[in-house]
Order: C-alpha cells, then sequence, then structure tokens
C-alpha cells in the first residue's frame, strides 16, 4: 500500500512556510516594501527569463526593478502619511490648509 509523504512532512513544511514570515514580523514597513518588491521582482524577472533563455539574469533584472519599484512605492506612503498627518494637525488647531 503506497502512504503519501506529505501528512508525514507536514509540521516540517509549516515550519518552513513559517519561519519566514515570523521574521518579517520585526522589520520597518519600509524594509517590508522593499523586500515585497525585490521578492516579486525577482519571480518575474526569473519567469520571463526563462522564457526569453537566461532564468538566473531575469531574476536579477526583476529583483533590481521590485526593489526600486517597492522603494518608489515606500516614498509614496510615507510622503501620503506626512500629509494626512499635517492635515490632522491643522483640523486640531482649527486652521484651513
Amino acid at each position: 500500500m503506497f502512504r503519501h509523504p506529505i501528512p508525514r512532512f507536514l509540521p516540517l513544511w509549516a515550519a518552513v512556510l513559517a519561519v519566514p514570515l515570523a521574521g518579517c514580523s520585526d522589520m520597518s514597513p519600509t524594509q517590508q516594501r522593499a523586500l515585497t518588491g525585490t521578492t516579486g521582482g525577482a519571480a518575474g524577472g526569473a519567469i520571463i527569463g526563462a522564457i526569453a533563455g537566461n532564468a538566473g539574469m531575469g531574476a536579477a533584472i526583476g529583483a533590481a526593478t521590485g526593489l526600486a519599484g517597492g522603494l518608489v512605492y515606500d516614498y509614496h506612503k510615507r510622503s501620503e502619511q506626512s500629509a494626512y498627518q499635517r492635515g490632522v494637525q491643522a483640523g486640531q488647531q482649527g486652521q484651513k490648509q
């Protein structure tokens, strides 16, 4: 009788998936956005690079592009939050902005 190996290794797979996610919990929002952009860009670049014939080069280019995109997005979110805070402070002081 054939037993499927997944149930036997389920705790191991759960730990393999949970540990990297737990490692991200103490990262700043900037670090999280940079990491998300880098990993997403590397994955997309590897797929496109594999189609074009060089997955490694595609992953490297995708990672660099994803990192830049993640940092640009972080800059946008921080400036948005800063503008929001200025509006709250102006509202608390009874000023118009």
